[in-house]
Order: C-alpha cells, then structure tokens, then sequence
C-alpha cells in the first residue's frame, strides 16, 4: 500500500481526479504523469541542446558566458529529477522553483550572447525551449503551492 504522500506526489500535485489509492498499479492521473514525464523529457533534451551548443561556443572561442549557460542549462534538469524524490511537498516545490529561477537564468545567458553578437550562432531556439520550460515549471510551481495550502 502506499501512503498519502507517496500518492500526492506520484500525481506532482497537479492532478484534481484522483483514482483511489487501492488502484495506484494504475497510471493515477492520465495528465499528470504525462505532464511530469513531459517536463523531464523537454529537460533532459533542452540540457543536450545546451552541451551541443556550449561546443559550439567554445569552438568559437566564447569562453565565459558559455560556461555560465551550461551550468544553468543543464542545472534545470538535475533540479527536476531530484524534486521527484522529494521529502515533503514543500521540499518538491523548493526543488521546482529552483529549477525554475535556473531556466529564468538561462534565459538570460541566452538573451547576453543573442544581443552581445558575440558570437555569429543562433540561440532562437534555445530561448524558445527556455521559455517553454519556464512557462511550464512557473505552471507546476503554482499549482503544486496551491494544493498544497488546500
């Protein structure tokens, strides 16, 4: 059997149509195991853009803002995976929002090379993936905080 906590954070607090606990063999939220897998996914695969062009970068000779993208980057992902493991709620929330403010600054690493033309690559991409994980990680954040105080 499986505890309440255990189940809240199988279904990553954003699930309304909870499927009884007796059940949990089951997938217990269609959409929140989606979303969850979805979040992890888009991360892990925004972390490999990020190392592809962080090589691309120093092949250029872009040392310094480089180094930062990466280590915020691909920080992002580590936060995510290690909030599925969290102790208390509170904890996941803590770990998401950190994953969170990591994406912000990646963005902003991402917006310096674009405006500073140092270097001639393209990073629309990147700040189009970087928004969307944003988007989704300030959805996740918000939604886990509030289930959390009901």
């Amino acid at each position: 059997m499986i505890t309440n906590f255990e189940f809240s954070m199988l279904n990553t607090f954003m699930c309304k149509d909870f499927l009884s606990a007796e059940s949990y063999s089951k997938p217990l939220c269609k959409n929140v195991a989606m979303k969850e897998n979805i979040v992890k996914e888009k991360s892990f695969q925004f972390s490999l853009s990020i190392i592809d062009l962080y090589s691309r970068l120093v092949t250029e000779k872009e040392f310094i803002i480089s180094k930062q993208l990466l280590r915020s980057g691909t920080s992002i992902g580590a936060n995510i995976e290690e909030s599925t493991s969290g102790e208390s709620k509170k904890d996941f929330i803590h770990k998401m929002s950190i994953a969170s403010k990591e994406a912000r600054e990646t963005k902003y690493w991402l917006r310096l090379l674009h405006a500073s033309e140092l270097t001639s690559i393209d990073v629309k991409d990147e700040l189009a993936e970087v928004e969307n994980l944003v988007r989704l990680l300030t959805s996740i954040v918000k939604t886990a905080t509030k289930n959390i105080k009901n």
